[in-house]
């Protein structure tokens, strides 16, 4: 068994397409076929079923699968231990958000204190982000609402509540609180189901008699603002998204506790490097000065 066989299985098994991981992968659709057919025959069962031209993978493939994921995952961490040690080349941070609010203050920061350091970041919905932790691919990962699992270590960094954004001119702009059932006529401008915030609110508004009308639906939380300053519609926001430039007036939610924990998750197996080390100090201060 190789270890490209490895890699070449898990592509193929995450995409279940052959002609999408042979371009995944830059090589050709029969060697990929080739390559899995030698893994299928060294291991001495079919791991994928074939109808036709699709594929799907099987019960014994789904099990070599969580397999082949640790055996890739604990050489790549090696590889980055051993590369963090010997400081051949900077070190880079993967990290990936469901909240993005305080994100570019973060990294402010955090190039202030460590000018050398690359980072990647990905805006994904919670379901996202868990597969890329259970996976080892991210170091760090920004959420709302905390993520638990066997593998993931969660660290809740801040409370953070949840206000009612309206432009000038609303007739709620005048208040300085609201209830959530005298919003029920109202068109709500927000993100798109899957994301922790959004969640949260539908939840809570329909435990007291409504469902929320969206007019907008985005994958881009701080395009908010801008909309319900329009007069687009009005929303709901974090407090540490506020900004006294805009033309925005917020309020408080009466009768319900409509708060967001922000946590700070990794995955407990994957390597953690000095840089990634920092990182996690750094998030720790930020919040605790926000406090």
């Amino acid at each position: 068994m190789e270890l490209l066989q490895l890699q070449y299985f898990v592509t193929v098994a995450r995409l279940e397409h052959m002609t999408e991981a042979a371009q995944s992968l830059h090589v050709t659709q029969s060697s990929l076929s080739k390559t899995i057919q030698r893994l299928e025959e060294d291991l001495g069962a079919p791991l994928f079923d074939r109808t036709g031209r699709g594929l799907r993978l099987n019960e014994f493939g789904s099990r070599f699968l969580r397999r082949a994921e640790r055996a890739l995952f604990e050489l790549e961490q090696g590889r980055q231990e051993i590369r963090d040690l010997s400081s051949q080349e900077p070190s880079a941070l993967e990290l990936a958000v469901t909240t993005a609010s305080m994100l570019p203050g973060i990294l402010r920061e955090f190039r202030k204190k460590m000018p050398n350091i690359h980072f990647h970041v990905q805006m994904l919905t919670t379901h996202e982000m868990v597969t890329l932790l259970h996976q080892g691919e991210v170091d760090f990962c920004l959420s709302s609402p905390p993520i638990q699992g066997d593998d993931i270590e969660c660290q809740v960094m801040f409370v953070d509540p949840i206000l009612v954004a309206v432009p000038h001119g609303h007739w709620l702009a005048d208040r300085d609180s609201v209830s959530l059932t005298e919003l029920k006529d109202e068109w709500f401008v927000g993100v798109r189901k899957g994301y922790g915030t959004r969640d949260l609110v539908d939840s809570v508004c329909q435990s007291v008699g409504f469902v929320p009308r969206y007019v907008y639906e985005g994958d881009e939380p701080a395009r908010l603002s801008s909309l319900v300053e329009a007069g687009i519609g009005i929303a709901f926001m974090p407090g540490t998204a506020r900004n006294s430039r805009e033309q925005i007036h917020y309020l408080q939610v009466e009768d319900q506790e409509l708060v967001r924990e922000i946590a700070l998750l990794w995955n407990k197996g994957r390597y953690i490097s000095r840089a990634a080390l920092e990182f996690r100090e750094l998030v720790s201060e930020y919040f605790k000065s926000l406090s």
